[in-house]
């Protein structure tokens, strides 16, 4: 999306986050995370460390795994919400960043944040 953005693109199709949440892949602040993958099983990190969604404060990467695993309908409602949060506070960054006149910076900063980890 943010080469979409400076590109010019300004319209997103609104079904990737909702999608991706019930396939179990989540987005955070350091790229794509797959909750399927058994390295999660006992992880008690949050989801996003930096992320202030209701999801990243109140569970952890072992129970959204073990609700995906179990076929829970919680699963995609926390991992729907979670990703809709990212998404809107990435957008609202953007914003941000172009209204100031910085989006070059942000984006630069996005990728190198995202190749960090």
């Amino acid at each position: 999306m943010i080469e979409g953005i400076a590109r010019g693109c300004d319209m997103f199709d609104c079904v990737m986050p909702t999608r991706n949440a019930r396939n179990g892949v989540l987005f955070t602040r350091q790229g794509k995370l797959s909750i399927k993958q058994a390295r999660y099983r006992s992880d008690e990190q949050p989801l996003d460390p930096q992320c202030d969604c209701y999801v990243c404060q109140n569970y952890s990467r072992a129970y959204l795994r073990h609700l995906f695993q179990s076929g829970e309908i919680l699963a995609s409602v926390l991992n729907t919400q979670h990703n809709l949060h990212y998404y809107q506070q990435l957008m609202g960054e953007v914003r941000a960043a172009i209204t100031q006149g910085r989006f070059d910076d942000f984006r630069r900063d996005f990728y190198r944040l995202r190749q960090a980890s």
